[in-house]
């Protein structure tokens, strides 16, 4: 059983967040907190096996209640569910301690596993989130390749194929074919497998 921390300063996103993990059968919240100080205080009379923390809270946030955590327990598990979908925040919240990184506007899927992972001592970020922030700084970036190149490169990761990917695009599989041409050259990629293995190696996929 995970034993959860919700810490978020907005009671209908704890009380949503509440309402769906008691439909599963591995995740139990047991204290939740609506600002910094109030999740300090918190650690250092239950024990949890992780928090679950938004890092825009009143008072003590962000950064600075990142740190403080990590230097009260430092082996703690910490995902951050956040507003900021903008690399630069994950990173930030990265760099300075955290376990891993999703948002607000996510899937519940995505959330879930996780929070699972993360438990688990894993570390996790939000998929799409992720691909920002390990691009190759060598190699084509980010914002090199289209949208449709962007999303084409996402599915193909996941383990999709050129028919499957056109299917759910409502494209043709020639235009599919033609998109992963041209982001797999602007990202250096030799061959599919080359594509995969670099997902693997940045932590993209489990």
């Amino acid at each position: 059983m995970i034993r959860l921390m919700i810490a978020d300063d907005h009671a209908v996103v704890r009380e949503g967040l509440k309402q769906i993990f008691a439909l599963e059968d591995d995740i139990q919240v047991t204290a939740e907190a609506a600002n910094g100080l109030q999740t300090l205080e918190l650690l250092k009379n239950i024990e949890f096996d992780m928090v679950l923390l938004d890092m825009s809270m009143p008072g003590i946030n962000g950064l600075n209640l990142i740190t403080r955590i990590r230097a009260q327990l430092p082996m703690l598990p910490i995902l951050v569910l956040s507003m900021h979908s903008e690399p630069q925040f994950a990173k930030r919240a990265l760099n300075a301690g955290v376990n891993g990184y999703v948002t607000k506007g996510g899937e519940m899927e995505v959330l879930l596993m996780g929070i699972r992972k993360v438990a688990a001592g894993g570390r996790f970020i939000e998929p799409g989130l992720a691909l920002e922030l390990f691009l190759p700084e060598d190699g084509a970036r980010r914002e090199q390749l289209s949208e449709r190149e962007f999303q084409i490169m996402r599915l193909l990761i996941q383990g999709k194929g050129i028919n499957e990917i056109a299917d759910s695009l409502k494209i043709s599989n020639k235009t599919v074919s033609t998109h992963k041409a041209r982001l797999m050259q602007k990202m250096n990629f030799g061959s599919t497998t080359d594509m995969v293995r670099y997902a693997i190696e940045h932590g993209l996929v489990d």
